[in-house]
């Protein structure tokens, strides 16, 4: 129920030239922000507990030498992302098939729809 109304926000507007933007996201979760007023600083985190985990992660990676921006995965992660990757590659040979084997529009478009999915769960990586 909250992905609902988090979708049906209007999108943040760029106190200095007036326009509106693109929503703000959470910069450790990924959630929309909510839209604050005009005054102090723009929100970064949704709350508290996703402020503590970037400054961890900011602490972290000071003490590991390694840059600010990269991303560290155990095992079982890139292994998930592996099988992901996989998963959207065989979606899209069997729209390659399909359309070799002369298939209507709507089984091509029950394909690409597939492969839609598979994407979309793909960008999920938080």
């Amino acid at each position: 129920m909250r992905e609902a109304a988090e979708l049906t926000q209007p999108t943040a507007i760029d106190p200095a030239t007036g326009r509106r933007g693109a929503p703000r996201h959470c910069g450790w979760c990924g959630r929309r922000l909510p839209e604050g007023g005009n005054i102090g600083r723009r929100r970064r985190y949704c709350g508290q507990s996703c402020r503590q985990r970037a400054y961890e992660r900011r602490t972290a990676l000071q003490r590991s030498g390694l840059p600010e921006d990269a991303v560290v995965l155990s095992d079982t992660e890139v292994a998930a992302l592996q099988d992901r990757l996989f998963q959207l590659r065989c979606a899209a040979e069997d729209i390659v098939t399909a359309a070799e084997d002369g298939a209507d529009a709507r089984e091509l478009r029950t394909l690409a729809e597939e492969i839609a999915r598979a994407a979309k769960d793909l960008e999920q990586l938080r």
